[in-house]
C-alpha cells in the first residue's frame, strides 16, 4: 500500500481551545459507531485517538475529506469550525506526526507517556472491529517501539508528570494541611486511577473517598490503593463533606452542577474530564475554586524546560525507526511483482529446459536493448542465482 493514502485529521490543544476540542471529542460508544460507519464507506483502516488534549483519526482513505466528514458526522463539531482550527496530514508528514504523538513529543505535557496507552487501546478497539490491516498494524507496532525506546533511552520523562500528577501537585501547593482534608475523587477510569495513585503517594491522606457510577470498578481500584469506596447515590453527601473534589468522569454531559454544590465552606474542584464534567457556573459561588485541564498544564513550565533538552535525542530515535518503517513500506511495493514471478515460475506450463531457454533468451534481449543497465542487471542475476561466469561462452 502507498503511504500517500495514509491520512491524519484532527484538532489539538495547540490550535483549538478546550471548548472547541470538546465538541469534537468521541466517547467509547461514538467511536465504535464511527468505525463501523467508516468501514461502510470504504475507509480500509482507521484508529481513533480521542483524549482531553486532542482528537485525531489515523486512517487509510481515498481522501482526507472522508475522515473529516465522518468525524463531524459523529461529533458535535462542524466542518467550518474544523477547517478553521483543525489540521490534515498525509503520507510522510502523517507518519512523522503519529511517531511524535506516540513518543510524547506532541503532548501538552512534554514526555507524557499516557498517550501511548491510549493509542494501544484504540488500536485494539479498531482491530476488534476489523479496521486494522497490514499497514496500521506495522505502523502502530513501530510507534510503540519508538515510545519505549524514547522513554528508556532519554531523560524526556524525567520528573515525569501528567494531567493527574499536575492535579495533585496543584492541590499540594494550594491546600494547606492536605493530609487531614477530605478528598473526594469522582471517576474510576484511567485518569481517575492514575490520580488516585498520585494522591496516595503524595498527600499521605487516608481519608480519600472514591465514587464511580459503576461501583465494581471503584472497588477494583480500592483493592490496590487504600481508599474508601462509596456508592454513587451518596455523591451529594460526600461533596458536602469534601474540601477537595476531583472529577475524572468520562461522561458526555456534565455530572456536577450547582445543585450538587453547597457553598458553605471552601471547596477546590479540579475537572480532569473532556468534555468538561463540571458546569462552569459553579465558579459563581464565592467559596468555590474551579480548575480545568488547560490551567493545570501551565504549572509545569520548569519540568517542560528540563525535558526539552532531551528532545533532540528522542527525535534521533524516532527518525531511525521512521526510516525502518518507510523501508518496509517501500519493500511492500514490490510484493505484487514478486508474487507474480513466483506464481509464474511455479506454473507447470513447460519443461525445465524449455523454461530455462525462454528465460535466458528474454535476458539476452533485455541486455541488448539496455546496454547502459546491462552491468547492473548481470551483477544482480549473478548474486541472485550465485552464478559462476565462464569466459568465451556464447549464448
Amino acid at each position: 500500500m502507498d503511504s500517500k493514502k495514509f491520512f491524519i485529521v484532527g484538532l489539538s490543544y495547540k490550535n483549538a481551545s478546550l471548548s472547541i476540542r470538546e465538541t469534537f471529542s468521541l466517547s467509547s460508544q461514538s467511536s465504535k459507531s464511527l468505525l463501523k460507519d467508516a468501514k461502510s464507506i470504504g475507509v480500509s483502516e482507521l484508529i481513533i485517538n480521542s483524549t482531553c488534549n486532542r482528537t485525531e483519526l489515523y486512517g487509510i482513505a481515498d481522501s482526507y475529506m472522508d475522515l473529516i466528514n465522518i468525524l463531524c458526522k459523529h461529533t458535535k463539531g462542524e466542518i467550518e469550525v474544523f477547517n478553521k482550527f483543525g489540521y490534515s496530514l498525509e503520507g510522510p508528514k502523517a507518519i512523522n506526526h503519529i511517531f511524535r504523538v506516540g513518543a510524547g513529543l506532541e503532548s501538552q505535557i512534554l514526555g507524557d507517556f499516557e498517550i501511548i496507552g491510549q493509542i494501544k487501546k484504540s488500536f485494539y478497539q479498531s482491530k476488534k472491529l476489523g479496521m486494522i490491516n497490514g499497514f496500521l498494524e506495522r505502523l502502530i507496532n513501530s510507534v510503540i517501539q519508538a515510545s519505549k525506546r524514547v522513554k528508556t533511552e532519554t531523560g524526556i520523562s524525567s520528573g515525569a508528570t501528567s494531567v493527574s500528577f499536575a492535579a495533585v501537585q496543584y492541590i499540594l501547593k494550594n491546600v494547606k494541611d492536605i493530609s487531614n482534608k477530605n478528598i473526594l475523587l469522582f471517576g474510576a477510569g484511567k485518569i481517575g486511577k492514575n490520580t488516585c495513585e498520585n494522591l496516595i503517594k503524595h498527600t499521605k491522606n487516608d481519608q480519600i473517598v472514591l465514587i464511580n457510577r459503576t461501583q465494581k470498578r471503584a472497588e477494583k481500584i480500592a483493592g490496590k490503593f487504600k481508599v474508601l469506596v462509596k456508592p454513587f447515590s451518596e455523591l451529594n453527601t460526600e461533596i458536602r463533606k469534601a474540601d477537595v473534589l476531583i472529577v475524572a468522569t468520562g461522561a458526555e454531559h456534565p455530572t456536577v452542577n450547582k445543585e450538587l454544590i453547597h457553598n458553605i465552606k471552601p471547596l477546590l474542584i479540579i475537572d480532569l474530564s473532556l468534555p468538561r464534567n463540571v458546569v462552569s457556573n459553579v465558579n459563581e459561588f464565592d467559596q468555590i475554586s474551579l480548575i480545568h485541564v488547560d490551567e493545570l498544564s501551565k504549572m509545569i513550565n520548569q519540568t517542560q524546560r528540563k525535558r526539552k533538552t532531551h528532545v533532540i535525542e528522542a527525535e534521533k530515535i524516532i527518525n531511525k525507526l521512521i526510516l525502518d518503517f518507510n523501508s518496509w513500506v517501500n519493500h511492500r511495493k514490490y510484493a505484487p511483482f514478486l508474487n507474480a514471478i513466483k506464481s509464474h515460475l511455479e506454473k507447470p506450463l513447460m519443461g525445465v529446459e524449455e523454461k530455462a531457454s525462454k528465460f535466458t533468451g528474454q535476458i539476452a534481449s533485455y541486455l541488448k536493448k539496455n546496454p547502459e543497465s546491462a552491468p547492473a542487471t548481470m551483477n544482480l542475476l549473478i548474486d541472485l542465482f550465485e552464478l559462476e561466469i565462464k569466459e568465451n561462452v556464447e549464448t
